[in-house]
């Protein structure tokens, strides 16, 4: 097996629910030996989100694969020597506890910097540190709403702001660690020391606002909520078949506006109608030209109108719910799926979206809660008389 970028690199991880975990996990595919520190007898409150994998919690299944489990219950001294022990060791710390917990415990990266001067300690907070915001709690939903992103998400109605179908505001911190990580490390590469990398969930979801904020530069009116289609153009979105299918397509210039009308509609005659000869025009009279639109496809099934949208070279795409995604026939071509152990057997896997021709991802188990403490223990230096003790003690 070639080497992968991060063989050698061992993370040592103070995680829970999504955001921490997910970066984690991307630092687990490029060959990090991750150590995941869970509350005995608890673990991470993820596990216990669901059961839809055969009993595991989907979350989990999704963002630990792996990892190793050690569980410590930080607030006794002997699971603190362990952790200490293993910092000596480590290369990276990441955790999102509660806003100031890790300094409580001495584990900011003022004090383990003295101790540790190559670790990375990475935080992530809902908030950031300083400012007003900075203790409340910061459940993903909640960021999506502070960050303005329900606002611009869903249908025009006051009550049809819509979250997004996936933990997008956990996913943008959890992506930011995981870059900023690998920045840090290629940073103590040149200088040999460690670094801090503190992530926010709201200015990651900030960051990713970028479009809308600009839209509404200076006090101008925000993107409309336009529910699946684009708020900014049309045609573009899904559109009911006369099959009771739904195709979704995206018109982005005149170009294809005129081939829109030609080929697809087949009729060319609208291409020139002066409500729609500019992006604006449409967006503006989108009711009467989405009657056109459906009134065109009602004599259609999905795949005859897929069919005009292909001969005209229009974008498109099947509106998939996730069972199409499951059996989505470029995922099979392209061997996208693997087979990873699990306390509830194998599992399918998707390989990580970066593909190499100088290596391949790690695909290993998801752990069940402190799987590995002993053998972590023993690697450590631990009797099997300390570890029964430590048992004993409810310290692991």
């Amino acid at each position: 097996m070639s080497s992968r970028p991060l063989d050698g690199i061992t993370v040592v991880s103070l995680e829970h629910a999504i955001a921490a975990p997910f970066c984690t996990r991307q630092l687990a595919d490029l060959g990090a030996r991750v150590i995941k520190i869970e509350r005995p007898g608890v673990g991470d409150f993820a596990r216990g989100y669901d059961e839809r994998v055969r009993g595991l919690a989907s979350h989990f299944v999704w963002t630990n694969r792996s990892k190793e489990s050690l569980s410590l219950d930080l607030k006794q001294e002997p699971a603190q020597a362990v952790l200490e022990q293993l910092l000596e060791r480590a290369d990276v710390l990441v955790q999102n506890l509660a806003p100031g917990a890790a300094a409580r415990l001495g584990l900011s990266f003022e004090a383990l910097h003295e101790r540790f001067p190559r670790l990375i300690v990475c935080d992530i907070s809902g908030y950031g540190e300083g400012g007003p915001y900075e203790q409340k709690k910061a459940y993903d939903l909640l960021i999506q709403s502070e960050s303005g992103f329900l606002s611009v998400t869903g249908g025009p109605g006051a009550d049809e702001m819509a979250k997004a179908g996936c933990s997008i505001a956990d996913i943008s911190a959890g992506m930011y660690a995981y870059s900023g990580i690998l920045s840090a490390l290629l940073l103590r590469g040149r200088t040999g020391e460690g670094s801090r990398v503190e992530v926010s969930m709201l200015e990651g979801m900030a960051e990713w606002m970028g479009f809308p904020m600009y839209y509404a530069f200076e006090g101008q009116s925000q993107p409309p909520r336009a529910g699946a289609a684009h708020a900014t153009i049309y045609p573009y979105g899904p559109f009911p078949t006369g099959d009771g299918g739904s195709v979704m397509l995206g018109v982005q210039n005149e170009r294809e506006w005129k081939q829109f009308c030609e080929v697809v509609l087949q009729r060319p005659e609208l291409a020139s109608d002066p409500r729609f000869t500019a992006t604006s025009l449409r967006v503006a009279n989108r009711d009467a030209l989405r009657t056109l639109i459906v009134e065109s496809f009602a004599g259609l099934a999905a795949g005859q109108v897929i069919e005009r949208l292909e001969q005209a070279q229009i974008a498109n795409a099947h509106v998939n719910d996730m069972r199409g995604l499951w059996q989505h026939p470029q995922l099979a071509a392209r061997n996208r799926w693997r087979d990873i152990d699990s306390p509830a057997g194998r599992l399918p896997a998707l390989l990580p979206p970066v593909n190499s021709n100088a290596y391949a991802p790690r695909m290993d188990a998801v752990p069940a809660l402190g799987e590995q403490t002993d053998d972590l223990l023993q690697e450590l230096g631990y009797t099997p008389g300390d570890i029964q003790r430590l048992h004993e003690q409810g310290a692991v």
